[in-house]
């Protein structure tokens, strides 16, 4: 049951039922009054057309008394037994007397004009007249018996009654039917989307029916699968290529450790052990802290410490960090950064550490580095540039994924073990910006895109 009452069909139809419901419900009290409306106007016409005709003959009678000798006349004038007449001279008393349902004659006051009146049960409705006959003061009472008119009423009701509740239920079945053919499409994505899974993030859904509203939910959908796949992908390669970083400096320690261990060696071949096993411990640090730092750029609810961080300064003291790696290759560093940004300063520091050190790895010896910043529309946009070999284009989309290499036969000792452009790419995605690489100028350029 609780099923059932969270069916979309079953919910389609109720307000299909409903809408029908208001709707014929409204015509048909709109019909009904305006048949009660124009059965009593119909209704005063005939009981004053009675007085017309009741007059006439009072007025072409030679003698007033004589209508109280032939009462049978005004009855057949009258018709049926619904209707009933009085005729009263100025003493009061009774000349006709037409009253087939034996009512009470009703003490009316008498006036010049007809007067309507009608009981409080809504059991008969009746005018009165008075009028000056040969000189004689009359008053005249017609009425008619309403059960004629409610019973009329009454079954026009339980019809509307009847009609309401077959249409109602036809709405109902209609508005069912039609939703479930219309969410027929909806029941087959679902059919398609439940056949996929981890291994199966390949399939895409599709739909034979040509509705915007399906098309927008299945490019939505597949583009979501899109981000999936890639990202399981990612994921899957991100395993391996860990797997892979993990197991080279391991294998360096447990090889040193067991061939140092074969046979007895001295104390300094124990120290120049010890010396390299440090390097990779070092190297594995290395690692392990990139990782904790990428996992904490993605989370979510990560906060920066925001503040305006001068740009030209921090370039400044990177170039002062890394001039003496740079001499070492003949490479000369070029401060040409300027303005402000609002950015937290140790995360910019450490994504431009990582382009800097990538570039000195690279650039061809006895070049320039430049460091440089620019506005552009609503960005400040702080570019990397060295001169040296390019990148090849199929490496350029996933250069900033974690461990890839465009060259891993360039490892070097002591390098960011593949993170290092991930980081950067992290880092500025969590200000909200962009990263972007292009071999430009006989060499590569690295921009960082922050919105201003």
């Amino acid at each position: 049951m609780s099923n059932l009452m969270h069916s979309l069909s079953l919910r389609l139809g109720l307000a299909f039922a409903l809408v029908g419901t208001l709707l014929l419900g409204t015509i048909g009290v709109y019909l009904y009054q305006s048949l009660q409306r124009e059965i009593a106007w119909r209704d005063d016409q005939a009981l004053l057309g009675r007085l017309e005709r009741v007059q006439l003959l009072l007025e072409n009678s030679p003698d007033l008394d004589a209508p109280s000798d032939r009462p049978e006349l005004y009855a057949n004038m009258l018709g049926n037994t619904q209707h009933f007449l009085w005729v009263l001279d100025d003493s009061g008393r009774t000349l006709v007397s037409i009253n087939p349902a034996e009512l009470v004659m009703p003490q009316l006051p008498a006036t010049r004009e007809p007067v309507f009146h009608q009981d409080q049960a809504e059991t008969y409705r009746l005018v009165t007249q008075q009028l000056e006959v040969n000189e004689r003061s009359l008053t005249l009472i017609a009425g008619h018996l309403l059960t004629e008119r409610q019973l009329m009423l009454a079954a026009y009701r339980s019809n509307l009654i009847a009609v309401l509740s077959v249409g109602s239920l036809l709405a109902f079945l209609l508005g069912f039917w039609i939703s479930q053919r219309g969410l027929l499409p909806l029941r087959r994505l679902a059919q398609q989307a439940a056949s996929i899974d981890s291994e199966h993030l390949y399939l895409r859904l599709h739909t034979a029916s040509r509705y915007n509203e399906l098309d927008s939910l299945v490019q939505s959908f597949n583009q979501a699968l899109e981000r999936l796949e890639e990202g399981f992908d990612q994921l899957s390669r991100f395993s391996g290529d860990l797997a892979h970083e993990m197991r080279t400096p391991l294998n360096n320690l447990i090889g040193q450790t067991q061939q140092s261990l074969s046979r007895h060696r001295s104390a300094e071949q124990y120290e120049q052990l010890l010396e390299s096993n440090l390097e990779e411990f070092e190297r594995l640090a290395r690692m392990i802290d990139s990782l904790l730092f990428l996992a904490r750029c993605v989370q979510p609810k990560h906060s920066l410490a925001r503040q305006p961080t001068d740009l030209h300064a921090l370039a400044e003291r990177l170039c002062d960090y890394f001039e003496g790696m740079a001499e070492d290759q003949q490479l000369e560093l070029a401060n040409q950064c300027s303005g402000t940004l609002v950015v937290e300063p140790e995360m910019l520091t450490r994504a431009l550490a990582n382009l800097i050190a990538n570039a000195v790895r690279y650039a061809d010896a006895g070049s320039t580095i430049s460091i440089a910043s620019r506005q552009e529309n609503a960005l400040t946009i702080i570019s990397v540039h060295n001169l040296g070999p390019g990148i090849e284009d199929e490496h350029l989309p996933r250069l900033f994924e974690r461990f890839y290499r465009a060259d891993p036969s360039r490892s070097l000792p002591g390098d960011s073990g593949g993170l290092g452009l991930a980081i950067v790419e992290a880092i500025v995605r969590l200000h909200g910006g962009a990263v972007r690489v292009s071999n430009i100028d006989a060499g590569v350029r690295f921009e960082l895109h922050f919105p201003t």
